[in-house]
């Protein structure tokens, strides 16, 4: 008779069970989490309503797109959500990191001098600084001088903004700060819209024309304001993440003050033309359907993202953040320390994803990323992180980070698999753990 740790219905009823068990134990919290939805998608409502949206602006122009009613009244109401003076709402956006460096191309100059101040940033903005690659056009090689600030180490208040140092940086002329408001691959909090309210008003009150601007992926409408809201100069962002409400097929934006979106549109058409330009391709509609859907799509991979932080902080994982912590992006990071645990966890959730179910995840370089990675993404929009999609660089400590999620029951559905797969491998005792 096979035991009952081998018997796959027996390991998969367990998986279930403890999954289910989590769920339970976040029963307030979820409800927390869906109860946020309603202010949200009031802010939202009265930005349509405000800007008079109709099925006339479904449409856009072709060619050079100039005088497109349907695009401005669509940078309109992204201006008004992300409480910014104008915004700048594009299909032309490759990426989130296409519309950061749009930003920063638009607004530095050779001789300026940014500083991040959240620690080295995300992978794919290493070469557009040029921290990595050469030859490329990076910023460094326009003559952009770079400086960082590492986040505090002391254990009260690890992975903090260090002010003390951002005060001594600030002796220094700054043309751009930035602040990057979600943890990207640091095991680190992601910063709350309180906080950068406070650090952008620390810099302007040393260097009013400091521009502050905030790598916003990940972090819209999460919480009840956006950076513009409380003193950013400028943000950016990818439309195949939060505001896309999974259904955008691509795109990102910029919003903040009117003359420097402008800056950032002309690194993105050219100048002369910047904002004044772009067809888009009769895709308004889901652009503004997927803004209207936001709302309720982030709250689930909120709680989405709980149910993976409470499940495996079960199995003696450690997490960050906690379930049930107040969160700044979707971004859900759980340290699993073992590179066979990574790629046992990827192809479960790919197995369990509706798109390329069959595809077996494995470490392989992507472009702009330091490090291989595996990665589960079977999402109806190729690289779309506000669908269900796991990713981890394959270097120490070996984190996953797991984010986003159209309902909150595949990703229960997923996690049912993904410790099935952890205890068949040998990695977990699902009969002696929770």
């Amino acid at each position: 008779m096979v035991s009952q740790q081998l018997d796959p219905q027996a390991v998969q009823q367990r998986a279930r069970a403890l999954v289910a068990a989590a769920r339970e134990r976040l029963v307030a919290q979820s409800a927390q989490r869906t109860a946020a939805v309603m202010p949200r998608l009031e802010r939202v409502l009265a930005a349509f309503a405000a800007e008079r949206v109709g099925t006339q602006h479904f449409a856009s122009l072709t060619g050079y797109g100039h005088g497109d009613q349907g695009r401005q009244v669509l940078d309109r109401v992204f201006a008004r959500v992300l409480g910014a003076e104008t915004a700048a709402v594009r299909l032309q956006f490759v990426s989130g990191t296409h519309a950061i460096a749009a930003a920063l191309f638009g607004v530095l100059r050779p001789g300026d001098r940014m500083l991040a101040i959240t620690g080295r940033p995300y992978d794919t903005l290493e070469e557009v600084i040029g921290l990595r690659g050469s030859g490329q056009g990076s910023l460094a090689e326009f003559g952009v001088a770079y400086d960082q600030l590492e986040l505090t180490s002391a254990a009260e208040a690890a992975g903090e903004v260090d002010e003390q140092a951002l005060d001594r940086a600030l002796e220094i002329p700054r043309r751009l700060i930035l602040i990057q408001r979600s943890c990207g691959y640091s095991w680190r909090p992601s910063l709350s819209v309180e906080t950068i309210g406070r650090l952008c008003e620390r810099i302007h009150r040393r260097q009013p024309d400091c521009v502050c601007f905030v790598d916003n992926c990940y972090g819209e409408l999460v919480e009840d304001q956006e950076p513009p809201a409380v003193g950013a100069d400028l943000v950016a962002g990818s439309l195949i993440k939060n505001l896309g409400g999974t259904i955008a097929p691509g795109g990102g934006y910029v919003a903040g003050r009117a003359d420097l979106v402008e800056q950032a549109c002309c690194r993105l058409t050219a100048p002369g033309i910047g904002s004044e330009g772009g067809t888009g391709f009769d895709l308004h509609r889901l652009l503004l359907q997927g803004l209207f859907l936001a709302p309720q799509m982030v709250a689930e991979a909120l709680i989405g993202a709980d149910l993976v932080a409470e499940t495996f902080s079960a199995l003696g994982y450690a997490v960050q953040p906690q379930a049930g912590a107040a969160r700044s992006d979707l971004i859900q990071a759980v340290q699993l320390g073992d590179p066979e645990a990574l790629k046992v966890v990827c192809r479960a959730f790919q197995a369990c994803s509706p798109i390329g179910s069959y595809l077996d995840p494995v470490p392989a370089a992507m472009p702009g990323y330091a490090s291989d990675l595996v990665m589960a993404g079977g999402t109806f929009i190729d690289g779309s992180t506000s669908e269900f999609s796991a990713d981890a660089p394959l270097r120490e400590p070996f984190n996953l980070y797991v984010q986003g999620g159209t309902h909150r029951t595949h990703v229960e559905l997923a996690l049912v698999r993904a410790l099935t797969a952890l205890h068949t491998a040998g990695l977990v005792d699902l009969f002696h753990t929770g």
